[in-house]
């Protein structure tokens, strides 16, 4: 059984080492070139207390600021500081340079209810954007002023905002001679971590399910790699895959139905497998005696691109969900690895072998060309943001383990380390929330 972990590992995860403890996220913005300056006022206040009970004005600054996008000037350059549309004085803004301005209020409704308000004017056009105003609770506070942001990048760029999405990722801290393993899910930005499972066996291959109400993930209780999904909101799991040998690397089919999740024998020989949830029946696709594994689901649930050795050294291959011939889909460089596609199934992301270093390259499915987007010796575990334009992966800064986004064109980076210099690694991002 120890053979079969070991394999298991070294093909699900690129040999990186051991994992540290982490549970805040700091965030580091690199790379950006001229950004649009913008400006967020600070936010009006109508309460009981004193403040209200978050900064949105930072929150909002922050989401934008990380975009690499984006600007937003400082409060002491600002020369009015309205909270209402009909306060905005274009001129005063376009003195200062500023292409955007976003003024609102915070309004307590009850003992724990808010409303949020903001207004998005165009300093050239000299007009409104948007207004939108929304309820909240202390709780729920940072959420809206993520949505809030969501709404604003996506009225100045045209693409979808992935604010008020979430990360999962693994963590671990030394625990006396062993190790805890914890599987987090934060807000994209690094606040709000949520444990939702801790074992001392290894955590590993963290999946959403597409309305992100569940994650499915690997666990080695009792020494043994199982299957299990788990709702976030319960905290129930049950396990859908134990079967003899390796139960590896699952994958939501588009429907939420069905998971492709890679299982082999006592041999360690792998193959890929559709499981149906709810009746645990597994479909065998590949039968190939060499390795086939990290499978994942194209957006439209047509076909399965998995991980496989059978041309002698791994690269990436398709087969039809339903079953047939596999057929072969990357063949630039002597490395490809742990594909995934982007929701809008126009490109894949990929592990590729770029002169000795393992980094994150995406390939346009239609041009067949690759672009190589990091800049690690050992980065792993891509994952496209729900809105396509960009990934979150693992790589390594010094001894530590780190996550970094990059823009899907490899001109916007950012950095998201761990307060407590340990490590973290393969992180999966949300698909879009469903209020």
């Amino acid at each position: 059984m120890k053979v079969i972990v070991r394999i298991l590992i070294a093909l699900l995860v690129l040999a990186v080492p051991a994992l540290g403890s982490a549970q805040v996220l700091d965030i580091e913005v690199t790379g950006v070139a001229q950004p649009t300056p913008v400006a967020v006022v600070p936010f009006g206040w109508e309460g009981d207390a004193p403040e209200m009970p978050l900064d949105v004005v930072k929150v909002i600054s922050d989401d934008l600021l990380r975009s690499g996008r984006f600007a937003p000037i400082d409060e002491a350059k600002m020369l009015q500081k309205p909270t209402d549309g009909a306060d905005v004085d274009f001129q005063d803004w376009g003195f200062v340079g500023v292409e955007a301005v976003v003024v609102g209020k915070v309004i307590q409704t009850g003992a724990n209810a808010y409303t949020l308000q903001f207004q998005l004017f165009d300093v050239f056009g000299r007009r409104q954007l948007v207004g939108y105003r929304m309820p909240a609770s202390r709780g729920t506070m940072r959420g809206a002023a993520h949505r809030a942001a969501d709404m604003i990048y996506e009225k100045l760029t045209g693409i979808k905002g992935v604010f008020g999405t979430k990360v999962a990722y693994v963590t671990a801290k030394q625990q006396g001679e062993g190790r805890l393993y914890s599987l987090v899910v934060s807000d994209q930005d690094g606040f709000n971590e949520h444990t939702i499972m801790e074992s001392k066996d290894p955590i590993m291959s963290p999946a959403w399910s597409p309305d992100s109400r569940q994650l499915a993930y690997v666990s080695f209780e009792g020494s043994k790699s199982s299957i299990f999904v788990q709702t976030l909101r319960t905290g129930n799991r049950f396990k859908v895959s134990s079967k003899p040998g390796i139960n590896g690397a699952p994958s939501f089919s588009p429907d939420g139905r069905k998971l492709v999740v890679t299982l082999g024998g006592i041999d360690g020989n792998l193959d890929i497998h559709v499981l149906d949830i709810n009746s645990r029946q597994t479909t065998r696709l590949t039968t190939h005696r060499a390795i086939d594994t990290e499978g994942t689901w194209s957006p439209d649930g047509r076909y399965i691109y998995f991980t496989s050795d059978r041309s002698g050294g791994p690269q990436v291959y398709r087969v039809r969900a339903t079953g047939g011939s596999p057929e072969r889909v990357t063949f630039e460089g002597s490395y490809n690895a742990r594909p995934r596609l982007s929701p809008d199934g126009k490109r894949m992301a990929v592990v590729h072998n770029d002169r000795g270093n393992f980094r994150i390259a995406i390939m346009d499915l239609e041009r067949k060309d690759l672009l190589v987007l990091s800049t690690g010796r050992q980065d792993e575990s891509p994952s496209f943001a729900p809105n396509s334009d960009s990934l979150i992966y693992a790589t390594r800064q010094g001894r530590n383990g780190v996550l970094e986004t990059v823009s899907a064109d490899g001109l916007i980076r950012q950095k998201m380390a761990s307060r407590a210099g340990g490590d973290v690694r393969e992180p999966v991002w949300s698909p879009f929330p469903r209020f």
